[in-house]
């Protein structure tokens, strides 16, 4: 079974081996049609401590690591603009 790969931008890395990220997609309203933005935030295991705020970077779901933490960040897909 391959795991889903997602594409987000990190939004906190004051954590050690640990960031957020921020998964935007959009979204039709059932019933008025207008397209939404919504925007999902994982916790994501980061062993190398590479990913820093603003860098766009592909995760992975993997096992349980803590109460919050599911996803593995694989690879920094962009740096961020600092």
């Amino acid at each position: 079974m391959a795991s889903q790969e997602l594409i987000g931008v990190v939004v906190s890395d004051k954590m050690q081996k640990s960031v957020v990220v921020a998964i935007e997609r959009k979204v039709r309203h059932a019933l008025y049609g207008k397209t939404q933005r919504l925007t999902s935030k994982f916790m994501a295991h980061d062993e190398e401590n590479v990913a820093k705020v603003g860098d766009t970077v592909a995760i992975v779901e993997g096992r349980p690591l803590s109460r919050r933490k599911r996803w593995v960040v694989t690879r920094v897909v962009g740096k961020g603009s600092v």
